[in-house]
């Protein structure tokens, strides 16, 4: 099991996906699960700061991680890969993220999707933002994967072909604010984190940088 964690545009599900196809292990982007809560509750017209109707549609709704490339995000049997990332869900998604009911539904599923992985004997390499700390805190190896504020919004704005950059940091800094400060499972590193600053490096320079972590644990493994 390896734990990515880290703030939004960090490049936690680029770097995550890419290990996790170099290892042959499952990928676990916890972040599309929480953002597909987001986006049904947002089409059902429902209050995303509304802890009762928001955990119980957290309950009952189904998400399905189909693997890729690219990997797709299934809800209630519709494809909302795209949808998903929109900037409504990605205004609202750290308020459905905060609530305690709602983790709790999704630390539920996160965990069933690594158990039916390792009961196949494949890895997961998992990201999110309380993966190394509540989540998986046993994880074989975790890391927190930080970057600068304005460089994080550089690659939030390119991704989604938004040249307002200072208005998408402003976005990013607020979704900082909201994910460190909540009172459950705050975004933080695991104190056994490795911790990798990607501003001004390539996907390929982190990518090798954590290739060389999980490296190194596997022999420290294999030595004891």
């Amino acid at each position: 099991m390896i734990a990515i964690d880290g703030p939004a545009g960090a490049g936690k599900s680029t770097c995550a996906r890419l290990l996790a196809a170099r290892l042959g292990y499952r990928f676990l982007d916890t972040g599309a699960l929480y953002r597909a809560v987001t986006c049904r509750a947002l089409w059902n017209g429902l209050d995303p700061s509304d802890e009762e109707a928001m955990a119980a549609l957290a309950e009952r709704v189904e998400i399905t991680l189909v693997a890729g490339p690219p990997m797709r995000v299934v809800l209630d049997g519709e494809d909302v890969t795209a949808p998903i990332r929109g900037p409504a869900v990605s205004n609202a998604v750290s308020t459905v993220a905060a609530l305690p009911r709602v983790r709790t539904a999704m630390v539920r599923q996160q965990r069933a999707f690594a158990a039916a992985a390792l009961r196949d004997g494949t890895g997961v390499v998992a990201e999110g933002r309380d993966i190394g700390t509540v989540v998986f805190p046993d994880a074989d190896v975790k890391f927190f994967l930080d970057a600068d504020p304005r460089v994080r919004a550089e690659r939030r704005a390119k991704e989604r072909g938004d040249g307002d950059v200072a208005s998408v940091q402003r976005e990013i800094e607020a979704r900082d604010k909201m994910d460190t400060e909540r009172d459950v499972a705050p975004l933080r590193a695991a104190d056994d984190a490795v911790r990798i600053d990607s501003t001004g490096k390539s996907e390929a320079d982190v990518l090798a940088e954590l290739e060389r972590a999980v490296a190194a644990r596997a022999k420290r493994r294999g030595g004891n």
